[in-house]
């Protein structure tokens, strides 16, 4: 079973948006570690989206969704993410994505659609209007697009899934050296193999 935990938790941070949400659930520890969810209520969700605030395009103040809707919008928060998991390490093995794994988010991409429009003098800031009232919906949108834009462009080139061993993370591969999602992985491994050299040469 998860256990519970803070964004700031997170062993990567600052990833693409889309990456950043499904790197939410990681495994502390290694191969035998632990698997760690830090969305698991919907104050752990408004966490994460103040903490993407800009990646998700958002005025002052952040939209709440810790309220008496807030477990709904967090389960499809989540069955959205577990969606594009599974669509990031299709596409990471060069395999054919699921239908229903692309349906969701072409579903989620669409169910709000956001734009701007001129204030009715002409002047001043643009006004953005909405086709959805739920924060949620429009929330799960931007995340779904930001998806789509990543799975068709360029950046889909530079999509690795980390090859330590029991880490679960996704990293864009921005530098011709970055090997791991983060130096804790990278050291990981680096110790490991110093523990097998040694140990053969013992032998």
């Amino acid at each position: 079973m998860a256990t519970s935990a803070s964004v700031q938790d997170m062993p990567v941070r600052g990833e693409h948006l889309v990456l950043d949400l499904v790197n939410t659930t990681f495994v502390r520890g290694g191969l035998r570690g632990q698997l760690i969810d830090v969305l698991r209520t919907p104050a752990d969700l408004d966490e994460w989206v103040a903490d993407h605030r800009g990646p998700l395009d958002l005025a002052e103040p952040c939209p709440t969704l810790d309220g008496p809707d807030g477990p709904a919008a967090l389960a499809a928060f989540v069955e959205l993410r577990e969606a594009l998991r599974r669509l990031l390490r299709a596409a990471a093995d060069g395999a054919a994505p699921a239908a229903a794994d692309v349906a969701a988010v072409n579903s989620a991409a669409r169910a709000c659609v956001d734009w701007i429009e001129l204030p009715p003098s002409g002047e001043g800031p643009p006004l953005r209007r909405f086709s959805c009232d739920d924060p949620s919906t429009v929330l799960r949108s931007r995340v779904a697009r930001a998806a789509v834009d990543l799975l068709t462009g360029p950046d889909r080139e530079l999509l690795r899934a980390c090859p330590a061993p029991g880490c679960v993370l996704f990293y864009l591969r921005s530098h011709p050296r970055r090997a791991w999602c983060s130096t804790g992985c990278g050291t990981r491994v680096r110790v490991a193999r110093h523990s097998r050299r040694h140990s053969t040469d013992r032998r």
